[in-house]
């Protein structure tokens, strides 16, 4: 089964979790607002996906740009713990392994 993390209410993730359902795919829902991520979490998917999860396009990265590109790597993790908004959504897990960060609809037609 599917883990989909991210934010109820971001459209992005609105549509990943609607196309996972017109697959039919199996997926478990994690709301950052209601579950902030852990730092093991985040650190699994950055070392996976080779980089921080961060949105650099999103508004809250574009916020706080200055401060969090100044912080170790430690204090990054941080700050996305707190600031989850700052997380590029969805993030798709499958047997807790990382399988996309972002919603691209060829990725996910490549599930089934």
């Amino acid at each position: 089964m599917y883990q989909i993390y991210g934010i109820s209410n971001c459209d992005t993730v609105k549509k990943a979790r609607k196309h996972l359902e017109a697959l039919e795919v199996e997926f478990e829902f994690h709301d950052f607002k209601k579950v902030p991520p852990t730092k093991a979490l985040i650190s699994r998917w950055t070392e996976k996906l080779g980089e921080l999860p961060v949105n650099k396009r999103g508004r809250t990265y574009r916020e706080v740009k200055e401060d969090f590109e100044s912080l170790s790597a430690s204090k990054k993790i941080e700050m996305i713990i707190e600031k989850s908004s700052l997380i590029k959504r969805p993030l798709l897990e499958k047997n807790n392994k990382p399988v996309s960060m972002g919603y691209s609809k060829d990725e996910y037609e490549q599930l089934t």
